[in-house]
């Protein structure tokens, strides 16, 4: 549903809506939900002084709700099954396995290279943070560092395996939407992605080094884990996920099946449905009196899920209201006619899919946009349609988790109990992507050409 919408009514639209997300939960450190509705309101009341119906307003705040019914309905999987993880023991088992192997000095490295590996092996960002994120999570805070730095590890290497596995929802949509080949453009990635993997690399090694004190942490860590209760269980629901991941089962029926057999495993244990029941939707309560473990395992369950499927709820009908009454397109017009050179067509694409996630919060969106727009500039300036796709992926696909009220963010924050703008400092991976992207632009190198596409086919 695209309108005709005037140029100075778009950007004066669209300048409200910065004005009120920004002066709401920057300037009033307001919850995001509240700006949101207040934008919402915003251009609907507007445009409908424009002589845009409610009903055709209404209709395209559905529209863009409907876009994310999948995620939205995955979050209430993924709260289920962190609840059952934690009740079969699964992620107690893993915060045991850590603090017996994890070197203090060493943690923050291995936190973003195990959450980079498991990424790549199942292909979901959410997947590995609701997962190993959890329990890594866990063993950081109790090790004393800095809950944000722990989040901004841990989602850095899930972003890495979001970008290098064919599995990954994000590559996918890049590549379909720029007409690449998917192996072609996960290869072309890595011209960004490993030199931003390898300054984030450093950077943990620097921070966990520099980070790390030594005293009271073994005694701290000894007394939780013998709280701990490691099972032999955890072995399934994890090979699980790897199998489904292995034989390319979606997101939703391979949560599914690992919540219906941890349930099994859960009332064969002498539980009842009741308890059952109330786990899954209330999350899990641990009975210690320890306020260490507490704040370790009392967490998951559909509930703990609804405040942030309310804010992305919000923020999809917000992008569906900019998207689907063509305000950003109409906004983008005389931005895109004045481009000249690929440094600028590559900046553009950067700029675009950062601030379509600030705008709207949708992650999608934020890669497809960029992709619709400037695909024939690409073409015109004699890039490769790989170069579209990189593009594409180091901004719209991975700005979101800088996001407070995106899809991403929030699911980030509310999964690793650490507010988005705690750990954006730390996501070094999402920060310096778009970084290396703008360089190759600027140098030339991994910069992919037609000329090159047309050499290779010969």
């Amino acid at each position: 549903m695209q309108r005709e919408v005037n140029r100075t009514l778009a950007v004066g639209l669209l300048v409200g809506v910065i004005l009120i997300l920004a002066g709401g939960i920057i300037g009033l450190g307001l919850a995001p939900i509240a700006p949101l509705l207040v934008a919402i309101a915003w251009i609907i009341l507007v445009m409908r002084l424009a002589g845009v119906t409610f009903q055709d307003s209404q209709a395209a705040l559905i529209k863009g709700i409907e876009a994310g019914i999948a995620p939205l309905f995955l979050f209430l999987l993924i709260g289920s099954m962190i609840a059952l993880w934690l009740g079969t023991g699964v992620i107690p088992t893993m915060i045991w396995l850590g603090f017996k192997l994890i070197n203090p000095a060493w943690f923050l490295p291995t936190a973003l290279l195990t959450s980079a590996l498991v990424g790549t092996m199942i292909g979901s960002a959410f997947t590995t943070m609701s997962t190993v994120g959890v329990a890594l999570m866990g063993v950081g805070t109790a090790l004393g560092f800095n809950p944000a730095l722990v989040a901004g590890m841990v989602i850095s290497g899930a972003i890495f395996g979001d970008k290098s596995s064919p599995l990954a929802d994000s590559t996918n949509l890049a590549a379909a939407v720029s007409g690449t080949d998917l192996f072609a453009h996960l290869k072309n990635l890595m011209w960004t992605t490993l030199p931003a993997m390898a300054v984030t690399l450093i950077l943990a090694f620097f921070f966990g080094f520099s980070s790390h004190h030594s005293a009271g942490i073994s005694a701290k860590t000894a007394a939780v884990t013998s709280l701990l209760h490691p099972t032999w269980w955890a072995i399934v629901p994890i090979a699980l996920i790897l199998v489904s991941a292995i034989a390319k089962i979606p997101a939703i029926p391979s949560l599914l099946i690992n919540v219906v057999v941890n349930t099994g495993y859960y009332l064969l244990s002498g539980h009842s449905l009741t308890k059952w029941a109330n786990l899954v939707v209330n999350g899990y309560k641990t009975t210690s009196t320890n306020k260490t473990l507490m704040a370790l395992l009392d967490r998951g369950g559909m509930t703990a899920m609804m405040e942030t499927i309310m804010l992305i709820m919000l923020a999809l009908a917000l992008g569906g209201l900019l998207s689907n009454l063509g305000i950003l397109r109409r906004v983008m017009e005389p931005i895109v006619a004045h481009l000249h050179s690929q440094k600028s067509i590559v900046f553009a694409t950067l700029l675009t899919g950062i601030s379509t996630n600030f705008l709207v919060g949708e992650q999608y969106l934020s890669v497809m946009l960029p992709g619709q727009i400037f695909k024939e500039d690409y073409q015109r300036f004699g890039l490769s349609p790989l170069a579209l796709s990189r593009s594409m992926e180091d901004s719209g696909a991975i700005a979101n988790y800088l996001v407070p009220w995106g899809v991403a963010g929030a699911f980030a924050s509310q999964t690793l109990h650490v507010s988005v703008l705690s750990f954006v400092p730390f996501t070094f991976l999402a920060l310096f992507s778009p970084v290396f992207s703008l360089l190759s632009a600027l140098t030339g190198i991994g910069l992919r050409q037609a000329s090159q596409d047309a050499a290779e086919a010969k």
